[in-house]
């Protein structure tokens, strides 16, 4: 865990994260974004002359991954073998995605993991490429390349998150724009406020349900004494919705206009990827709503039994009347 640079500290945290910086800038996604239209439209175009889908496995999931793939060096044949690697792992205790049970994503899914990364760091140590892979397998930290399993965990995060957070967020809250239709109205009669049901979307339903940090020192919070070397859990799925800050906290509200902590509270673990979900999910609720206007719910959504991941795994909805 402590390969991955969200995991780290300074000074080698800030040094690894650099690499990535520079290809997750805003001006470096926006360039990607006829890219990301032409994969969302693409999609949505296959579902041409079905009536109905599931926005999280036909949709959400199969968009995700190929932007993310794209980036990674993926090729788009191997998108769901890795979708369906990252399911099994960040839900492991969840039937459907991991059928094999949390010790089977131990010992199966995670050495294939390894397995399959290793040979595309091989393929890139012996054919650099211009993909995040090849970046990490050439990167330099203080004249030092990164040793394998750095590398593994490196690449293991970008494609976890990439492949989790957008299509959770844009599943949970296309489930909340179909179940509202005076603010599903609103978007279509005024595609601008497309931006505002982004960031609400991301307010009440942000990817991961928590992270945990250590204290380095003695604290207190709200009353509660925290002591130095004291694990403490960041449960945003609460911080989001607090009523504090928050009126009628529960309720999906265009209007809003609200801050949220769905990419972490600022500071040095600021999601990397802010820009490039900020921009996927966009696009993805714009597309969606202009080719499908008439798109329902039909059906019961079903999530992820996870502590973990915040998202569902199913949403069925009618695409037409």
């Amino acid at each position: 865990m402590r390969a991955m640079f969200i995991g780290m500290d300074p000074p080698k945290h800030d040094r690894i994260k650099q690499l990535f910086q520079a290809g997750f800038t805003p001006k470096r996604i926006a360039a990607h974004e006829e890219e990301i239209r032409r994969i969302v439209v693409a999609t949505l175009e296959g579902l041409e002359g079905q009536e109905r889908c599931d926005l999280v496995v036909d949709v959400g999931q199969t968009v995700v991954s190929r932007v993310i793939g794209s980036f990674m060096g993926i090729p788009p044949e191997d998108d769901a073998m890795w979708a369906r690697m990252m399911n099994a792992t960040l839900g492991a205790s969840d039937p459907d995605l991991n059928p094999d049970g949390v010790e089977g994503a131990v010992e199966k899914t995670v050495p294939e993991i390894f397995e399959r990364c290793g040979e595309m760091i091989a393929a890139r140590r012996e054919n650099p490429s211009d993909d995040l892979t090849s970046v990490l397998v050439h990167a330099e930290i203080d004249g030092e390349r990164l040793e394998e399993h750095e590398i593994v965990m490196g690449f293991f995060l970008l494609v976890a998150a990439g492949n989790d957070s957008t299509k959770a967020t844009y599943c949970s809250g296309m489930q909340a724009i179909l179940q509202d239709p005076a603010q599903k109205r609103m978007l279509l009669d005024d595609p601008g406020l497309i931006g505002d049901a982004v960031e609400e979307s991301l307010r009440m339903f942000p990817a991961f349900a928590h992270f945990r940090r250590t204290a380095t020192g003695d604290t207190e919070l709200s009353g509660q004494t925290i002591r130095a070397g004291e694990k403490v859990v960041m449960w945003y799925v609460s911080s989001n919705r607090d009523e504090t800050r928050y009126e009628d906290a529960d309720e999906f509200d265009l209007t809003r206009r609200a801050e949220h902590q769905a990419f972490g509270a600022g500071g040095r673990h600021f999601c990397l990827g802010t820009a490039l979900a900020r921009l996927e999910l966009r696009i993805l609720i714009e597309e969606t709503l202009k080719r499908y206007p008439e798109i329902a719910l039909d059906g019961r959504p079903a999530h992820a039994a996870t502590q973990f991941v915040n998202q569902l795994k199913s949403l069925p909805v009618r695409l037409r009347p």
